[in-house]
């Protein structure tokens, strides 16, 4: 049997990058992925993707930070297969300026998108991820959640390091109910959030000396969200090439 035989996942940001990986291999590996997402054409790509390797998978055009948003993806996957198990808050953007320079609605929408969208699908999921029995969360988080970075993106890090303490928070709160919630804590992959940004010094700060892919990251995150981490909660995995381990 698969690892997620008769299980349905919610990732958002499926369209790409780390997400879409994590759709992929969660339908792979028997899940059904509902590719949550702003980018509609990518996420049918996806979905077709999945479908033709004789997976399941359907897309839904979901804006994070919109509360009536979330309610209608959890509905959605209640009506279409009566079940939600697992739930991938991926969905994130970044800054790039200093503290000085970031614009206060730059600074509002980083957290939104990558903070506050953790919340309110936490929030929206929280009844069926209790009633799934074997529900699961995996919010990722960034090693800049735990370290500071390049002085740089003060709200991606914000966001971020904020993303790692309300997976401790939730994870207490949900421990008695079943509900396991965990954070991965990516180091420099090769997806769309890293813009135009210098590789070599991606690479030259990064100890295994190259970028990380997003299937390296989708595997961590799966693994969290599966019955091979059953006694894991409130942790965090940090996949990042040895760059915190300084």
């Amino acid at each position: 049997m698969a690892r997620f035989d008769g299980r349905v996942g919610i990732i958002t940001g499926g369209a790409s990058g780390i997400g879409r990986a994590t759709a992929l291999r969660f339908a792979a590996e028997g899940g059904t992925a509902i590719i949550a997402d702003l980018q509609d054409d990518k996420a049918a790509e996806a979905v077709r993707e999945i479908e033709a390797a004789g997976g399941t998978a359907r897309a839904f055009h979901l804006d994070v930070t919109s509360e009536a948003g979330w309610a209608d993806v959890v509905a959605f996957a209640l009506s279409e297969f009566g079940r939600l198990d697992v739930l991938v808050n991926n969905a994130g953007i970044g800054d790039t300026a200093a503290i000085e320079e970031t614009a206060y609605q730059t600074y509002q929408q980083v957290i939104a998108v990558t903070q506050t969208s953790v919340f309110l699908g936490e929030k929206a999921a929280a009844e069926a991820l209790k009633a799934s029995g074997r529900g699961a969360v995996v919010n990722v988080s960034s090693m800049f959640g735990i370290v500071g970075g390049f002085g740089t993106s003060p709200a991606y890090a914000a966001a971020k390091g904020a993303v790692r303490t309300l997976t401790k928070n939730t994870a207490l709160g949900w421990a008695a109910e079943g509900v396991r919630v965990n954070s991965v804590h990516p180091g420099f992959v090769e997806t769309p959030i890293l813009g135009e940004t210098d590789r070599a010094l991606l690479v030259g700060t990064t100890p295994v000396g190259r970028i990380g892919r997003p299937e390296e990251v989708a595997a961590v995150i799966l693994f969290a969200a599966s019955d091979d981490a059953s006694f894991m909660t409130g942790s965090e995995l940090v996949v990042d090439g040895g760059y915190t381990a300084r």
